[in-house]
């Protein structure tokens, strides 16, 4: 592991770097992005994939305590992505964090920026209790202090203390889970967990699983996301969302390794979960105007998406179905590596959009591919992976979760129905993603520009469209050379408990077949547009206006918005989707100004808010007669509970 942190000291570096050269703007950003690109470029290099061996190494902290890491199969795979986003989104902010008079603020985002890569990096390799929780919190402050990036905001301050509160609650339930295992087995060591008995292991993994699903964004508990990522700046979004809530997943999927359970109930938990995030996630997506807050929302969608995937898997271990183990899994972990490309892809597309636009209402912009054609592109190449559609790579993983969605219909009872229930819920959730993409496409686009700043739009900076090309160019290679990526998510979880590995020549024939589907894809659809080109050669091709039905001047104002195009799919999921509408309505003959605003509220956050919230605030409101500020009552206090509490020792 030597290598390893010699990359994480590159990165230390790195992000130091900043905090002494900010006065020297444009030379600080290409220092911090040069050594970041070195630091995790070294981390890369350092994956032990080919090394049956796992590395371990442990030091003595505070004479008390052991930091112990390791760097098995399933802990290189998560370093993946952490590895190939993070320098990437660091290009991407050379133009876009481009405030001179903000060189202080942006040398401390970089700062922090750093300090997130190499938590995230430690997560995946804590080897005990004590690191894993020291590093998880680190990860979740500097995460923290990223998205109050633009504190000066009141709506980025919400966001933010939202984003905290679930953080630490979240937390708060992962110490919990931590300390009922070692109340069983009196060790930190994350070895020891597999001996706990079966019931502490039940209340283990729940109570963890709502800790990681905080932090993964599985519906209910995702509720910050919405709100955090549109106030973080657009390639911390990218991070956050490709990668970060990617900790929750590698932490379920661990901890599940880790205690070597045999029950169903623990795979059948992950994939209702999973169903439910993946359905209702997207149908808010589809409901929503700012641009980043529905890519946020489809975030909660590919993280059920992954569950359900990762849920199928689980059920094969316990059922000794390796192939539906071994696809469910792989699927399950493929679409984390092809979500964190795809994902991070989408936000730095909005982020070009919101900077050169300075708007996030999708129905205010319109006709931005003329303007912007390499955004437009690369934005449409992660539309398509996102919906999984072939030739790009979310179609890999989703047919690999199919198929081990299918392999399971040979089970019998309870388990056969949660097969069926995946299947539809898979095709329903790729019907809506497609939907809402299209949207997203159509609207901010395609058509004519709907405001003065989407008309005046321009393509943003070479650093800034040179990852989304990156980004976008991985998505296709995945989607058309699968094989290589399917063996390194196999190989990925080589080191897990119970998985055994699926037959070489059985994964080859998937790959081969998945490889043989999107070429032909690909392939028809270069034909089709050849065959078009040469077929309209040497003809005039006419342009004009829409036709508008005999009205003689259509404006902008006539356009399709999202909202109507989406409404009718969102207007089905009631009462799960609460959908308010604002209509004045015309009363007169000659009618003035009418006003029609449709909003989609998200039930779980007015749930929480009148459940939890708001009787909490009532509570605390009428407990402030204790802050006094009288200091001697203070103390009084503190006397007080030392007395009870030495009642209980």
């Amino acid at each position: 592991m030597e290598t390893f942190f010699i990359a994480l000291g590159i990165l230390l570096a790195g992000g130091i770097f900043p905090l002494f050269t900010h006065r020297l703007f444009n030379f600080m950003k290409a220092g911090y992005i040069g050594i970041t690109v070195i630091g995790c470029l070294a981390g890369l290099y350092a994956l032990p994939f080919g090394n049956p061996v796992i590395p371990a190494v442990s030091w003595p902290w505070l004479h008390v305590f052991t930091l112990s890491f390791s760097l098995d199969s399933l802990s290189a795979f998560f370093l993946i992505p952490i590895f190939f986003i993070c320098p990437l989104t660091a290009v991407y902010s050379f133009h876009y964090m481009n405030k001179p008079g903000q060189s202080g603020r942006t040398a401390v985002n970089n700062f922090f920026f750093t300090l997130l890569i190499i938590s995230m990096a430690l997560v995946v390799t804590a080897g005990n209790i004590i690191t894993f929780v020291l590093v998880w919190e680190i990860m979740s402050l500097s995460s923290f202090f990223l998205v109050m990036y633009e504190y000066q905001r009141e709506k980025t301050r919400k966001a933010g203390y939202l984003y905290f509160i679930f953080a630490q609650a979240g937390a708060m339930f992962i110490f919990a889970a931590f300390a009922v295992a070692y109340s069983h087995t009196g060790s930190f060591s994350f070895d020891q967990f597999a001996g706990i008995p079966a019931e502490a292991k039940l209340i283990v993994f729940f109570l963890a699983l709502v800790g990681f699903g905080s932090k993964a964004g599985i519906f209910p508990v995702h509720i910050w996301l919405p709100h955090a990522h549109p106030a973080a700046p657009s390639h911390i979004s990218a991070v956050m969302s490709g990668v970060m809530i990617k900790m929750g997943v590698y932490g379920i999927i661990r901890l599940y390794s880790l205690l070597a359970v045999t029950d169903l109930i623990y795979g059948q938990t992950i994939l209702i979960f999973g169903v439910v995030s993946g359905v209702l996630g997207v149908v808010y997506a589809l409901g929503k105007r700012d641009i980043k807050r529905l890519l946020a929302y489809s975030s909660v969608e590919n993280i059920g998406i992954i569950l359900i995937g990762a849920g199928i898997g689980m059920i094969g271990l316990c059922s000794g179905n390796r192939i539906m183990a071994g696809l469910g899994l792989a699927g399950s972990l493929l679409h984390v590596l092809n979500h964190s490309i795809f994902k991070s892809l989408l936000f730095m597309g909005a982020g070009a959009l919101l900077q050169k636009t300075k708007i996030r209402d999708i129905d205010q912009m319109g006709g931005l591919v003329k303007k912007m054609p390499i955004t437009g592109k690369t934005f449409l190449a992660g539309a398509v992976s996102i919906s999984g559609l072939p030739p790009f790579n979310g179609f890999i993983s989703e047919f690999l979760i199919y198929l081990a969605a299918f392999q399971g219909m040979q089970l019998n009872g309870s388990t056969f129905l949660l097969m069926m229930f995946a299947i539809i819920a898979l095709a329903l959730i790729g019907g809506l993603a497609a939907t809402l993409f299209t949207k997203v496409i159509g609207i901010v686009f395609l058509g004519e520009p709907r405001s003065e700043n989407a008309d005046a739009a321009t393509e943003c900076g070479f650093m800034m469209t040179l990852p989304m090309v990156a980004l976008a160019s991985s998505c296709l290679v995945i989607g058309i050379l699968p094989e290589p990526f399917i063996r390194l998510v196999f190989l990925g979880l080589r080191d897990m408990h119970g998985f055994v590995a699926v037959s070489p020549d059985i994964v080859t024939g998937f790959a081969r077949n998945l490889a043989f589907a999107s070429r032909l894809f690909l392939g028809l659809l270069v034909f089709s547009m050849v065959v078009r080109r040469v077929c309209y050669l040497g003809k005039e091709v006419g342009r004009g206006p829409t036709w508008g039905c005999g009205f003689t001047r259509p404006t902008v104002r006539m356009q399709y918005t999202g909202t109507s195009y989406a409404m009718s799919v969102v207007d089905f999921f009631r009462p799960f989707v609460r959908v308010n509408t604002v209509y004045t309505g015309i009363k007169k003959i000659f009618p003035q100004k009418t006003t029609y605003e449709t909003r989609v509220d998200d039930i779980a956050e007015i749930t929480m808010h009148r459940g939890m919230i708001g009787p909490l605030l009532l509570v605390l409101g009428k407990m402030r007669w204790i802050q006094h500020g009288n200091i001697q009552l203070y103390i009084g206090y503190i006397i007080f509970t030392i007395v009870v509490l030495l009642f209980f020792i």
